[in-house]
């Protein structure tokens, strides 16, 4: 059998065929420019040492373990260990206010947290069982040092990854998934579909992330990749010409990026654009926010005809397109993966005619429960499909094309924003009578936070109050979902049962 072949089930059997090929290189420079690596072998040898651990302190099949860290190999060891041995990891935005991130780590039932150490110490004592990455954080045990037999662990069953998604009341909430009956290597290869349907084969390749492994897009790509037998290359966070250098110096076939990451390295001076060779790259895939028609043209000029994009969320898949299809059809997301189901529905839950536009309900996944709130569970679903609130529209031969996310949802560089969170954040400031937030359209990042607020006391209006509301939302407010822009209303556009007429706004500037 030959090492493509061995690739196709899994890690684990991957590693079987090249145990000393690197399967992770950075995030961390060595010296002379040497970025770390870890061989498939040792990686192999990490995964059961936290597989076996865990065993040992008691956790069982169905258990949870939650995890706040950033890009580096914790994060690939996390989440081979726990999908081993039958048990739900949740990964936490690193960004979240400890209070944020607490309220995951106790809504997800974890009985292991495992943080990085400067995270780790403003957290406290969440859980019982609490390991610190890189450093020290008191009352944390370390992660390095935590561990059991590098054997493989014994009964191996399938654990599976439950993201936290906000809804429209911006309380997050676990997308939580049946454990499936099967090997840890027949789920494996069943996860790799999007990856092969977007041009990736199983062997010899190189992956490179440039987004927060804790989003479920990169995470589950860069995982994907590795089950594939390829290399992953681990940036901590994006930079234009970093990207392009590496791409050069690795070799990249693939990557996975959002529009943000586009427009940044278009204005790069061409001279730099230039200056690196970019022809390994077999697969370029993007999601998570819109994409101008413009930037991809020109992104598809540059690199050539292999992007990708797909609509998509963490509760499931909708629709992909490749470049040649979305050349002849711009701005589509494509049709329906192969054996989904895909029906767009008015607010009597009936199909709407070709050409107009319905919400988007979706199905192929699997089932999925929202943890710990039946109600949405309930109130998402219709002829047994889930949505996410999106808005779309079919054309006559079947590409989707998407005219409205989320109602109150924001879309800036790939992070999902909700409106209602940030409201209900601000509108306990004193000074606070009433708020509205949205995203307006902005150049780079493709949405904006701006908070439109009514004052208290009018006489107030002004920087000061600005100043003031901004240093209360950092605070109480991850630093990305706090508003770039502050302007004070009168009043409210309102429907005459006094609802928020949110749209009136949007339109007022210019969304």
């Amino acid at each position: 059998m030959t090492s493509t072949e061995v690739a196709a089930d899994g890690f684990f059997t991957a590693v079987l065929a090249h145990p000393d090929r690197p399967a992770l290189i950075g995030p961390g420079e060595l010296g002379f420019g040497e970025r770390r690596r870890v061989t498939f072998g040792e990686l192999r040898a990490r995964a059961n040492q936290v597989s076996n651990g865990l065993r040992d302190l008691g956790l069982v099949r169905g258990d949870v373990v939650a995890a706040m860290v950033r890009n580096d190999s914790t994060y690939f060891e996390l989440v081979l260990a726990t999908g081993q041995i039958g048990l739900y990891l949740v990964p936490i935005n690193t960004h979240l206010a400890p209070a944020e991130a607490a309220y995951i780590v106790r809504d997800s039932d974890a009985k292991v947290l495992v943080a990085h150490a400067d995270l780790a110490a403003e957290l406290g004592p969440l859980v019982q069982h609490r390991f610190a990455v890189a450093g020290e954080a008191p009352g944390w045990s370390s992660y390095e040092g935590f561990g059991g037999s590098a054997e493989d662990p014994a009964d191996r069953s399938s654990g599976v990854i439950m993201g936290y998604t906000s809804g429209t009341t911006g309380r997050p909430r676990g997308v939580k998934r049946p454990l499936p009956d099967l090997t840890p290597e027949r789920l494996a290869a069943m996860t790799t579909g999007l990856s092969r349907m977007s041009g990736l084969v199983s062997g010899e390749g190189t992956h490179l992330v440039t987004s927060p492994l804790y989003h479920a897009a990169p995470g589950s790509y860069a995982m994907s990749a590795l089950h594939l037998g390829h290399t992953v290359v681990v940036h901590e966070r994006f930079d234009a010409e970093a990207t392009l250098r590496d791409i050069e110096r690795y070799r990249v076939t693939s990557s996975h990026m959002v529009p943000t990451h586009f427009h940044r390295m278009l204005r790069l001076p061409a001279a730099v654009r230039e200056r690196y060779d970019l022809s390994s790259l077999r697969t370029l895939v993007h999601a998570g926010a819109p994409c101008p028609v413009e930037v991809k043209r020109q992104m598809i000029e540059w690199v050539g005809p292999i992007l990708w994009e797909y609509l998509g969320a963490t509760e499931g898949m909708v629709s992909t397109v490749g470049s040649p299809e979305w050349l002849a059809r711009p701005g589509t997301v494509g049709r329906p993966f192969p054996g989904f189901v895909v029906k767009l529905l008015d607010d009597t839950g009936a199909e709407v005619p070709v050409g107009e536009a319905g919400t988007i309900y979706f199905g192929g996944s699997g089932t999925f429960e929202y943890h710990n709130d039946p109600d949405k569970t309930r109130a998402g679903r219709a002829h047994g499909l889930p949505t996410v609130g999106d808005i779309g529209r079919f054309d006559e031969d079947g590409y989707l094309y998407l005219l409205d996310r989320r109602t109150d949802l924001i879309l800036s560089g790939g992070v999902n924003i909700y409106s209602a969170e940030i409201e209900q954040h601000l509108i306990t400031h004193p000074s606070v009578s009433d708020v509205a937030v949205i995203g307006v359209p902005d150049p780079e990042w493709g949405q904006s936070v701006l908070a439109m607020v009514q004052p208290a006391d009018p006489a107030m209006v002004g920087e000061d109050l600005a100043d003031e509301l901004a240093a209360y939302c950092k605070d109480g407010l991850a630093s990305y979902k706090r508003p770039r822009r502050y302007e004070f209303r009168s009043d409210f556009p309102r429907s005459a049962a006094g609802k928020l007429l949110r749209r009136e706004l949007r339109d007022e500037y210019g969304r």
